[in-house]
């Protein structure tokens, strides 16, 4: 069970704007309707739902600014749940809530396309204001909807990536370290960059986990071509190139 404090919700408020329609994904009888409540209490629209296929159903049927997920579910857990949307093309920014603490659970539950984590126990003011941050990211309608670096074509809504006119098959984690080096084509973006914009970590896990999915994107994306996009500079980090 999941101990938090309560005080300063109202003045820590997830948003000082237009309500939000969120879907919280939670098994535990006290931890779901308590994060659901709150969120009421802030103005906001909050779903309970307490089984994993249920809250798959409910996520892809409605439209959610947010989604909150337990890692823990019956039926289907919360890392599959995650992979199924994002493969589902469901771009909805999801918080995963679990007890597991280490690095490399984290970095299970963000390569699993999640684009936060917290873990219990946990105040419900820092929750209140993970919402308010993803919240205040800007939509695809305020984005270029179609990335481009030579015959290399990225489509967010559709989720799909082409090169030459043939498609490639991307994990989601995959998906969203090319998407964020084309957003950003010829600027070099360093380890600890791609860190916290890829996997929203502020410190070095002491992992290669970025050198390992530039080497399987490489193999995606260049190995099969003519010529090669994404560059190393040494020393620095890595660009897709002009």
């Amino acid at each position: 069970m999941c101990a938090w404090t309560r005080s300063g919700v109202i003045q820590a408020g997830s948003k000082a704007g237009e309500a939000l329609k969120i879907l919280v994904i939670e098994d535990d009888a006290t931890t779901g309707p308590y994060v659901a409540a709150g969120l009421r209490e802030e103005g906001h629209t909050a779903d309970l739902v307490t089984d994993g296929r249920e809250g798959l159903l409910q996520a892809t049927a409605a439209d959610y600014d947010v989604l909150i997920i337990d890692r823990m579910l019956p039926s289907l857990d919360g890392l599959s749940l995650i992979k199924t949307l994002r493969g589902a093309g469901v771009r909805t920014p999801a918080i995963m809530l679990t007890a597991l603490s280490g690095v490399n659970d984290r970095i299970d539950g963000l390569e699993a396309g999640a684009d936060d984590y917290l873990v219990k126990p946990f105040a419900f003011g820092e929750l209140a204001a993970r919402v308010a941050a993803l919240a205040r990211r800007p939509g695809l309608q305020t984005q270029e909807t179609v990335l481009k670096a030579g015959d290399l074509e990225m489509d967010l809504v559709r989720r799909k990536v082409t090169r030459g006119g043939q498609e490639i098959d991307l994990l989601p984690r995959e998906f969203r370290l090319l998407e964020h080096l084309l957003q950003r084509k010829g600027r070099v973006q360093t380890r600890t960059m791609l860190l916290e914009a890829v996997w929203d970590i502020s410190f070095d896990p002491q992992t290669n986990v970025v050198e390992t999915h530039i080497s399987r994107l490489r193999a995606k994306v260049d190995r099969p071509f003519a010529s090669e996009l994404i560059e190393t500079v040494r020393g620095a980090g890595y660009r897709i190139a002009e």
